[in-house]
């Protein structure tokens, strides 16, 4: 690992429910040192001409309502890279679905998207995104997970009255559930080691063929984007090279689950900063004052009702009582009395099916930084 200040992006990829976006929230009180941008994929994946979303295939209308008709995953990226190139004060800070980048379903993208096919995509056989590998590895991957029997009931009670009315979403889709994508980004980006495990999952022999893989992966970019000074259909090439040139080795894997953040969180994002050269602050637990509402209200508006608990919070403590795990017969009777004996049935099918993926990514979570 290098000792030099990693201004990289952090990108934290999680799935819909996983209180992210109170996880957002803390980092959002340090303008000082980070600019927050709040899921900006999804305008290309829902609404976009190379969206891989069905929700609005069919409501041309709502499409254009939302703004975002237009929007491609180049012009997304391009934000991403404006912002990093020109704000030399404060490092990025995205959070963002996996299963914007990832096809959902387990559908392997042909290529990366169109808009964004100028870009070197070395390894590109084994990348189960639209994004190019050249501009994930300008990237600190992070990632936050929930367990399914949390996550799933939260997402279908905003597909159904009265919450769908805000949300906008009619119809719950399994195929946003986002774990199995979540997993497929995380293994591609530690099988090309981007992301490194330090402990007893990665042996040595598989750790060195790794960093071989990433040096030959950041060569590969860092060498088409320097030949291509002069294209008009990529001006940042010259750019991206010497950012990725001067881009610190590979990343410690980072996943946090959200009942650590919810049980301890000061502990939980002490090891997180720490994690991704963050300088923690207790302060960042609280934004209580008029200044950080306004902000949080504009940043998440465009996905009304689903960020009203985040939206009218204004502080981070730890929950009074740890969530108690139910038995299956118990979450079924629950879910059967809020939701009906369909909507019983549907979530207990999605959660079952997105356990193992979730505990594959849990056995690499960080434990809470105690205080001494």
């Amino acid at each position: 690992m290098s000792s030099t200040p990693d201004r990289r992006p952090i990108f934290v990829a999680t799935h819909p429910r996983a209180c992210s976006t109170a996880f957002e929230r803390v980092f959002m009180t340090r303008p000082d040192a980070l600019t927050c941008v709040h899921e900006p994929f999804g305008d290309a994946f829902y609404y976009g001409p190379e969206r891989m979303s069905t929700r609005y295939d069919h409501d041309e209308a709502a499409r254009e309502k939302s703004g975002y008709a237009q929007v491609r995953y180049d012009d997304v990226m391009s934000r991403i890279l404006k912002e990093m190139f020109e704000n030399d004060k404060t490092r990025v800070f995205i959070k963002d679905m996996a299963y914007y980048i990832v096809p959902p379903s387990g559908d392997r993208p042909s290529g990366p998207a169109r808009s964004l096919d100028r870009h070197p995509n070395p390894v590109a056989d084994s990348n189960p995104t639209v994004i190019p590998t050249s501009l994930l590895m300008l990237f600190h991957w992070t990632f936050l997970i929930r367990h399914p029997r949390k996550a799933i009931p939260s997402y279908y009670r905003c597909t159904i009255p009265p919450l769908n009315k805000k949300t906008g979403f009619d119809e719950f889709m399994p195929s946003e559930a986002g774990y199995v994508e979540l997993r497929r980004l995380f293994e591609f980006l530690h099988a090309k080691g981007i992301i490194v495990e330090e402990s007893k999952y990665d042996s040595e022999e598989t750790r060195n063929s790794r960093g071989t893989m990433f040096r030959q992966i950041k060569g590969d970019s860092v060498s088409a984007w320097s030949g291509r000074d002069g294209d008009e259909r990529l001006e940042q090439g010259p750019a991206l090279s010497r950012q990725l040139e001067n881009t610190p080795g590979p990343v410690k894997i980072t996943v946090i689950d959200a009942d650590d953040l919810l049980d301890d969180p000061e502990g939980t994002l002490r090891a997180y900063c720490e994690a991704v050269g963050v300088d923690f602050d207790p302060k960042m637990l609280k934004w209580d004052d008029d200044e950080s509402q306004r902000t949080a209200k504009e940043a998440f508006e465009k996905w009304n009702g689903f960020h009203d608990d985040a939206i009218g919070s204004t502080e981070l403590t730890p929950r009074a009582h740890k969530a108690k795990t139910l038995t299956k017969e118990e979450e079924d009777k629950e879910w059967k009395e809020k939701y009906g004996e369909e909507g019983q049935k549907i979530i207990r099918e999605t959660v079952d099916k997105n356990v193992a993926d979730y505990e594959y990514l849990k056995k690499f979570a960080l434990k809470p930084n105690k205080m001494e």
